[in-house]
């Protein structure tokens, strides 16, 4: 790998002054818990005597990303960290992964073992990748952002741009949630380079809404479930975007200096999200991995800069996108609504797999299962 001063990679390795944890323990010993309204359930939010319980085990919470090798950069003039680690079967193939909000590269630590060394989790080495995990422009230790405009397509950039730098010629994509769209923009960015764009969640566009009578009796039963739930969530959920979208600022101040604030801000989607949904979210997701990712956004005061980039800079998502031809492959878990219709309106689908478990979070929650559909959908493309 040749780089030149401008695009130099450093190493990188977390280290957080003691200063930094004591005062996330004062606050939590200083946290002012609201009463809790009746009944204490999940429908006006996340309990009172749940998060508190969650709160007192963050002190408790181990940092994992240490164990993997970490690196930062800069790209058109933001600093973008990332985890790189190298399979060491000779012929890998590069796999770039993207996450979403409210998550982080946490959310792939399970899939770096069996994605780089299949040898040593039972599979075939054959399927082996080298995998690159860069945390999002403003999320975690690539925050927060120095300037606007990272939409998915800058984005995509920045990640075509960051393979280079690797020495990655050929390679494929990978995500969930804005990651989702992130993957196949790099595929309309670099659809040279870009070998196959595997995404669980689905790669949209996401249907009109309301949905016409007429479209909505031409579709399969899953897919008027489906419909159902997007009208339900914009009904029930869509409060959080509403915030995000217009004052990630103002709801950025509470975030970053409470970190209660910051646990149920988080905690209230990784309930709403995961599968199946009145399962508490550390019966689906283990406790300390949730509260890694939690710590992730507290350390680096990131709250407003995620949300920054994951709503109010996506106006494009709803624009038409060019098909870039890439062959793309997606896996929709029972929590998610992408749609094969509509994604095939954007998108060359050659693969496309709908499964009855399983939530949004799809490398936390199924980790064995998506590994499996990257390796199949991988194995034709190399």
């Amino acid at each position: 790998m040749t780089t030149t001063a401008h695009d130099a990679v450093h190493p990188f390795r977390i280290d957080i002054p003691q200063s930094e944890l004591d005062a996330l323990h004062a606050k939590l010993d200083a946290a002012r818990w609201p009463a809790p309204l009746p009944g204490d359930g999940w429908d006006t939010g996340v309990p009172v005597s749940w998060l508190r319980e969650l709160a007192d085990h963050w002190r408790r919470a181990e940092r994992e990303l240490n164990e993997f090798p970490q690196f930062t950069t800069v790209i058109d003039g933001q600093r973008i960290h990332f985890l790189h680690v190298r399979s060491s079967e000779p012929d890998a193939t590069p796999l770039i992964l993207t996450h979403g909000w409210p998550g982080s590269v946490v959310e792939f630590l399970d899939l770096i073992g069996p994605l780089t060394d299949p040898r040593a989790h039972g599979g075939d080495p054959s399927d082996a990748f080298h995998v690159v995990i860069p945390a999002l422009p403003g999320f975690g230790f690539s925050g927060p952002t120095s300037d606007a405009g990272w939409d998915t397509t800058r984005i995509a950039r920045a990640w075509a741009e960051l393979m280079r730098r690797l020495g990655y010629r050929r390679y494929g994509a990978q995500g969930g949630d804005i990651g989702a769209a992130v993957a196949p923009e790099l595929g309309r960015v670099a659809p040279d380079r870009v070998i196959g764009v595997h995404v669980n969640g689905g790669p949209g566009p996401m249907p009109p809404m309301p949905l016409p009578e007429a479209e909505r009796a031409a579709l399969t039963d899953l897919e008027r479930d489906r419909i159902g739930r997007i009208e339900a969530f914009m009904r029930e959920e869509f409060g959080y975007i509403a915030i995000q979208s217009t004052r990630p600022q103002t709801v950025g101040h509470g975030l970053t200096d409470s970190p209660v604030g910051q646990l149920g801000w988080i905690m209230d989607k990784f309930r709403e999200w995961t599968h199946p949904r009145p399962t508490l979210p550390e019966q689906v997701i283990d406790r300390d991995r949730l509260l890694t990712n939690v710590m992730l956004y507290w350390l680096t005061r990131t709250a407003a800069s995620a949300a920054y980039v994951g709503y109010a800079q996506q106006a494009a998502w709803g624009a038409p996108k060019a098909n870039s031809g890439v062959p793309t492959a997606a896996i929709v878990f029972a929590h998610d609504v992408g749609i094969r219709r509509y994604a095939e309106r954007e998108n060359t689908i050659v693969r496309w797999t709908d499964v009855d478990r399983g939530g949004h979070f799809a490398a936390l929650e199924e980790p064995g299962t998506l590994t499996g559909d990257i390796r199949e959908f991988f194995r034709s493309l190399r």
